[in-house]
């Protein structure tokens, strides 16, 4: 059983690192060319720092382990099709099954490798294509001049015992100074005290925010049910304490599906504990969780393409079988996230969804195919 162990991980590993390959080097392209309308445009920040090929090189080289880990599930889908077809068409599966590899054998071999495939795509998901993904973002952001999550910034709230703060921040840049800088406080009537505005800031070593040119207005209730007393100030510095630190501002400028699972799990705390709608976020934790999990579906996928029965022809049909199947994955986890916020799913549901519906699918072939036939 060694032998034939060794036989298979190898075929179905060269396939797939094969596959991996192909389709990295295809989205290298698309992504390289989404870049080229960048090169020879200057920072406005400095005007010395011009975006060059070689920049726009290392910038989509930093994506690399986030198209890899996007990809993983369907190239293990692809080349262990393409393994199995290929065994099929040459009698040489039909050999292995006369040599003692029983269906039930086969689904175990093909499930601890699978294992091998989980724990690859969570390392990359969750460790190296964050770090990468971010390191690109803030490598670009020397040539934009900022970070951002699009025209408002990115919103956050914190509660300050009977105090409440929305906080916005328009972007960050490549040394981690926030620019353009809202803060409004509240009491718990719902009612403005002050409104902050600077146009740079930093966090300090002890977690407050130290804010540059800085302009305050402060409302004082009147006593009589009149209008609130307005006053102003401009000042050159001002602290505020806090404990929205720089991984939590990062992460609301960052895309949620280029975070961390630990990252994830913190911010939807932090948005919880501040009352604010954290469903979007809920729903890409769930996705990392689930995602890996994926590669175990596609295994099963794939194995009843090693009990088909035929002699001539080519495997290309099976392959491209293979191709429409992982990318119809793909679309589906994608459009089941959207379709969840949209009627407000369980978040867990909406990130299994696809998983579950693979798996009813794959193990369905498998009983057909494999056990009926």
């Amino acid at each position: 059983m060694k032998v034939l162990r060794r036989l298979i991980y190898k075929e179905v590993l060269v396939a797939v690192i094969t596959v991996s390959i192909a389709f990295l080097g295809l989205f290298f392209f698309f992504d390289l060319i989404d870049e080229l309308p960048n090169i020879g445009k200057a920072s406005p920040l400095d005007p010395k720092l011009v975006f060059q090929v070689s920049h726009a090189l290392v910038t989509v080289g930093l994506l690399i382990p986030g198209r890899l880990y996007e990809l993983l599930p369907i190239t293990v889908l692809i080349g262990t099709i393409f393994v199995f077809a290929r065994m099929a068409q040459g009698s040489e599966y039909t050999i292995l099954r006369t040599s003692g590899l029983g269906p039930w054998r086969a689904l175990g071999l093909m499930l601890a490798l699978g294992l091998a495939f989980v724990g690859v795509t969570f390392v990359m998901g969750d460790y190296i294509a964050p770090a990468s993904g971010k390191a690109a973002q803030l490598y670009k952001a020397r040539f934009d001049g900022r970070l951002t999550a699009g025209p408002t910034g990115a919103w956050l709230r914190e509660k300050q015992g009977d105090r409440q703060f929305s906080v916005n921040v328009g972007a960050l840049t490549d040394v981690s100074e926030m620019k353009h800088i809202r803060i409004f406080e509240f009491d718990t009537q719902g009612h403005l005290l002050s409104r902050t505005q600077a146009l740079t800031g930093h966090i300090a070593t002890n977690g407050k925010w130290v804010l540059q040119q800085v302009n305050r207005s402060t409302f004082t209730p009147s006593t009589h049910n009149g209008p609130p007393t307005l006053a102003q100030s401009v000042e050159a510095s001002w602290t505020w304490p806090t404990e929205l630190t720089a991984e939590m501002v990062s992460v609301a400028l960052l895309k949620p599906e280029r975070m961390s699972t630990a990252d994830l799990y913190q911010y939807v705390q932090h948005l919880d504990a501040n009352g604010q709608s954290a469903q979007r976020y809920e729903i890409e934790f769930w996705r990392k969780v689930f995602y890996p999990l994926s590669c175990l579906v596609m295994m099963v996928l794939a194995l009843p393409f090693a009990y088909l029965h035929f002699r001539s022809g080519t495997i290309t049909g099976y392959v491209f079988v293979g191709v429409m199947v992982g990318i119809s994955f793909f679309l589906l986890n994608n459009v089941f996230g959207y379709v969840g916020r949209l009627n407000n799913w369980e978040p867990w549901l909406a990130a299994a969804a696809p998983s579950i519906l693979y798996s009813v699918a794959s193990l369905t072939a498998f009983g057909w195919l494999v056990l009926k036939r």
